[in-house]
């Protein structure tokens, strides 16, 4: 390997060139973005970045989806060229990736005007620029004016720092409960295609011993985020306090004060009954409990959701009822304080859900704290205490749009059923009203007076 090839490429990565001329244009191009990308609330330095600025680039232009699309297809480009250096030139494995770099251009061109129309519309400019900004990185003109003339100056920016929901949350936090739930949630992220995500965003609330909740959501809403957020799965940037307790500290001490029952069970089929519910009293209660004690915990278990008439039966024949109580039974095998249910009713017939909802008030009315998801909820309304609703706002982040006893959510939201609520808060290319912004707002509101 030689080190004339190596600065080569090096230098085409870094500037997509290496002769004089075309680098120094291509700095001239990066100084230009760097003042675009400040003028539109991202961090400068972006522009320094070999592929990744076309992402960020397509940010400001809200054009992400093209902007992904086009750092793909730069970053094959680069690829080709980058193994082409090293290839024999007029082989065969040199053609094909020659033939691969000319079959990427066009669509290159394409997604490229798409991007920098969207740049156009975001700082009100006629479109004839967008010729300008597709040979910006040999004649960097349009980047440069846009970059440093003051009349240039965008509609919106990339990423807003704040918005009128987070100023009414600011620094506002639930009360921690001595006894019972507190979460207060600042926020649950990802890293998506080098951009900071916002899955969930001030979500802050407090239940009380004995009481039932409904948490209500449409498709990508982030209910079990949120979930998975409450139990430690997956820990978000927020205290979780049970009876006092934070949970994320404690979490080897606390798991089993949580039960979970994810919607789809992980049984084996192989087993019978009591012989799974054993083996899950063996891994969730304490050490300290003998043979005597994990089988008399056992039976109460299998009595309380009607199992032990199938005790001896095997997983694999019971039917799609008993099992999913068979599942729950599993995880309140160590009597946790906090029960969490993702659609326990999936499957199940009205009458069989009744009864598996009925059985979960009395477990609550035991001084349980039971949370549910459930896609169906009007039918079992009358047996829970509050509702949790939460909602995508403009930017697709989940946020609370409601918490709070059940009348006082239809009162608040103006419709008698639940389904009708979630309906109001869904976004209209989902067949909803699109007021999620709305209410989340009005939310914030009322919990800031």
């Amino acid at each position: 390997m030689s080190f004339g090839k190596e600065l080569n490429v090096l230098l085409y990565v870094l500037f997509g060139s290496f002769d004089t001329l075309t680098t120094i244009l291509s700095v001239l191009y990066m100084i230009g973005l760097w003042r675009l990308f400040v003028k539109c609330g991202l961090k400068g330095w972006w522009a320094l970045v070999p592929i990744v600025k076309y992402y960020k680039l397509a940010l400001c232009a809200d054009r992400e989806q093209e902007g992904r699309t086009v750092t793909l297809l730069h970053t094959v480009v680069t690829l080709v060229y980058i193994v082409n250096t090293y290839m024999e030139p007029g082989s065969v494995p040199y053609f094909f990736c020659a033939l691969l770099d000319v079959a990427c251009m066009p669509a290159v061109l394409i997604y490229s005007a798409r991007m920098y129309s969207g740049l156009c519309r975001v700082f009100e400019r006629r479109r004839w620029w967008v010729l300008l900004w597709l040979v910006a990185e040999l004649f960097p003109v349009a980047p440069l004016l846009w970059g440093f003339r003051k009349k240039y100056q965008p509609l919106w920016l990339a990423e807003e720092i704040r918005d009128d929901a987070d100023y009414y949350f600011s620094g506002r936090k639930a009360a921690i409960l001595d006894q019972g739930l507190t979460v207060n949630l600042e926020e649950r992220t990802a890293w998506e295609f080098f951009k900071k995500k916002y899955l969930l965003r001030n979500i802050h609330l407090s239940i009380q011993p004995g009481h039932m909740v409904l948490l209500l959501g449409g498709s990508g809403a982030g209910k079990t985020t949120f979930l998975n957020a409450v139990n430690g799965y997956e820990p978000a940037k927020a205290e979780v306090t049970i009876n006092g307790r934070n949970m994320y500290k404690n979490y080897k001490e606390m798991q089993y004060d949580i039960g979970f029952v994810p919607q789809a069970d992980l049984i084996r089929g192989c087993d019978t009954v009591y012989r799974t519910l054993m083996d899950t009293a063996m891994l969730r209660l304490p050490n300290s409990f003998s043979h005597a004690e994990r089988n008399e915990r056992v039976e109460e278990v299998m009595d309380i959701f009607g199992l032990t008439p199938v005790k001896g039966n095997l997983v694999s024949k019971l039917s799609g009822g008993q099992r999913k109580r068979l599942s729950i039974a599993m995880e309140f095998i160590s009597n946790p304080t906090l029960f969490i249910l993702d659609e326990p009713d999936s499957g199940l017939d009205g009458v069989m859900a009744r009864e598996l909802f009925t059985q979960l008030r009395k477990i609550a009315d035991q001084g349980k704290i039971i949370i549910v998801i459930t896609h169906t909820p009007d039918r079992v309304i009358d047996l829970f205490d509050d509702v949790i609703v939460l909602a995508k706002d403009a930017k697709r982040t989940g946020r609370l749009a409601w918490f709070g006893p059940i009348d006082e959510a239809r009162a608040f939201f103006g419709k008698e059923k639940m389904e009708e609520i979630v309906k109001s808060v869904n976004r209209e290319e989902e067949g909803g009203e699109g007021r999620a912004d709305e209410f989340i707002l009005k939310y914030a509101e009322v919990q800031h007076v």
